[in-house]
């Protein structure tokens, strides 16, 4: 269960590591290191052009291609990590489908094609399964934080859990005469009416893909359930919490009230990498995601002028998705039985997360650092405002539905039914009230099912 004394511990390490982060970052992209040991992978690639052959290997590798940024840094890292290693041929098989990534990946397993290194995020599933295997333990002492499930550690990290925000137009509040950034949840509903006003669509979603339905309806859990309650799952499982009680139906509420008024009429059609291009060409004023949109904006437009904030609740407090989560570079079962295939693994691992390679990495994609050495990489006002939250240990940290694990975590089949539950909230125009039984009901099946 979620214990105050890993907020406590985990603020205080994150404080410390994104101070360190932020100090440079204006005006730096020198990489340094905290200490002289050099964690990645050039010195053994050094020692192998000094005549220490090692066996040719060749490993597959998969990982979420939504955002085309983060795409393109990973393959840079891997065109850069072959150079250095050419006695590894790594194979990509990453794909981007219309698939979610989960369902891509237990396809992948399915026709016995499960990568050898892959991008985890549902590590509950994989490991359950028997398809992961722990961490190599010489990889541990990278990283300032692991997450563990079941007592083992499967995940090297790529970055922290990075935390949602509005992310506005500055144009669009200065047209409709906003002054100032909204202190609670009610003065952001009176922006939204501003908005209205000034004849442009408050809020653009892209709720074609369904993994953007999360960051709002989160948002509204987050505020209305887990911040005072962050093992509501855990008595969800055990029947002793529902979702038809009090703080549930509230932010659902919210939520159907919000699609209902402020977001664009459009937004069941348009795709998450549409919402960029309406925010610059002024079709609409604001954007709820998170930093890894920062760069998308940028180069849809460098000259747009842009924003970003954290939403306060309706009592004017501020706690953001950004504890540390199941998720990152994960090790196959199979690959694990395989010498040859687990060094190059570690190898690439520790060349990744390499200041050198890292930096680049966290720059192009507005990451959060996770390892203990120090990285310094050029951000904008925007990602300072994201590291100061991050930093920040007055402000809460929290977690997605179906980020949380352990005794918290949902049953992993409910998290994509949930969200096309609360898109035919809307549409239908339904009633929360039922609606949420029909939530329970769900969730009580799907806790009997993973039961058998």
């Amino acid at each position: 269960m979620a214990k105050k004394s890993f907020f406590k511990l985990f603020s205080g390490i994150v404080a410390v590591m994104l101070v360190l982060t932020a100090c440079g970052g204006n005006n730096t992209n020198t990489n340094s290191t905290t200490n002289g040991n050099n964690n990645g992978g050039n010195s053994q690639a050094e020692g192998e052009a000094g005549g220490n052959q090692a066996n040719p290997v060749t490993i597959s590798i998969a990982y979420a291609t939504g955002d085309p940024a983060t795409k393109q840094a990973i393959e840079t890292t891997i065109d850069a990590f072959t150079d250095a290693y050419p006695h590894v041929t790594i194979k990509n098989i990453s794909e981007t489908t219309s698939e979610s990534y989960l369902d891509w990946l237990k396809t992948k397993e399915a026709v016995g094609e499960f990568p050898d290194l892959v991008e985890m995020r549902d590590t509950k599933i994989f490991a359950d399964a028997g398809k992961l295997a722990e961490l190599p333990e010489e990889l541990h002492s990278l990283f300032t934080f692991l997450p563990e499930y079941d007592g083992k550690y499967y995940n090297a990290p790529l970055t922290g859990n990075n935390p949602n925000g509005i992310i506005y137009s500055k144009k669009a509040y200065a047209d409709a005469g906003v002054t100032e950034l909204p202190k609670t949840y009610d003065e952001f509903l009176e922006i939204q009416e501003k908005l209205l006003a000034s004849g442009i669509s408050p809020i653009v979603v892209g709720g074609k893909d369904l993994f953007h339905m999360g960051f709002w309806i989160n948002y509204f859990l987050i505020s209305n359930v887990y911040s005072s309650d962050p093992d509501w799952n855990s008595k969800r499982i055990a029947q002793t919490a529902s979702f038809t009680d009090a703080a549930p139906v509230q932010a659902i509420t919210d939520y159907k009230e919000l699609f209902t008024k402020y977001v664009d009429k459009g937004w069941l059609s348009t795709g998450d990498n549409q919402t960029a291009s309406m925010l610059v060409t002024g079709k609409a004023a604001q954007l709820y995601s998170g930093p890894w949109m920062f760069g998308q904006i940028e180069e849809a437009d460098p000259g747009f002028e842009f924003g970003f904030y954290a939403l306060p609740s309706r009592d004017g407090s501020v706690i953001v998705n950004g504890l540390p989560t199941l998720a990152g570079w994960s090790l196959s079962a199979e690959a694990s039985k395989d010498p040859d295939k687990v060094e190059a693994i570690t190898a690439f691992i520790k060349f990744f997360f390499d200041p050198e390679q890292y930096g680049p990495y966290l720059e192009t994609v507005n990451g959060i650092p996770t390892t203990v050495q120090e990285v310094t990489y050029e951000t904008n006002e925007q990602m300072q405002e994201v590291l100061r939250l991050m930093s920040d240990e007055s402000v809460p940290k929290s977690m997605m539905i179906n980020q949380w694990y352990g005794e918290n975590a949902i049953p992993p089949q409910f998290r994509n039914w949930f969200y096309k539950l609360l898109q035919e909230l809307v549409v239908s125009d339904g009633d929360v009230a039922d609606y949420m039984k029909q939530a329970d009901t769900e969730y009580d099946s799907n806790v009997k099912a993973n039961l058998q």
